[in-house]
């Protein structure tokens, strides 16, 4: 498992929606860019409540989650988080910890976006530096 810090920034997916057809200025936009880890171990990005009320995500549903200490929890899942970092971008729903402060960036936007993990030099990279590769 590997564990390395990143700046991410996220931003409310609906609100760009809007803001591209007019709806709200881009100044608008609720984004927050923030200190985050890439953990290789978790699948999808998990994010403070504090921060899923801050961005006015809206809940999509619940999911059962588990720990690696084997508890076990029901947590709110949130849509439309646009993450981006290292230039590339898209957008995902989020687990929602009521009690986190950090960001934790899962195996599900690293495939997504095409980055991979240097354990070695402790840092993330572009699996092909000329954009997303993708296997189907």
């Amino acid at each position: 498992m590997g564990r390395i810090s990143v700046e991410v920034k996220l931003t409310n997916g609906g609100d760009i929606i809007r803001a591209e057809v007019g709806l709200i200025r881009p100044e608008e936009i609720r984004r927050s860019t923030v200190r985050g880890v890439v953990d290789t171990g978790t699948m999808r990005p998990v994010i403070p409540a504090t921060l899923a009320e801050r961005l006015g995500l809206p809940e999509m549903a619940e999911a059962k989650v588990h720990y690696s200490d084997g508890r076990t929890a029901l947590r709110k899942i949130v849509d439309n988080l646009s993450l981006e970092f290292l230039g590339r971008e898209n957008v995902f729903s989020a687990i929602v910890e009521p009690k986190r402060d950090t960001v934790t960036v899962g195996w599900m936007v690293l495939d997504m976006l095409d980055l991979v993990v240097d354990c070695v030099a402790q840092k993330l990279q572009p699996r092909n530096p000329n954009g997303i590769v993708v296997e189907i």
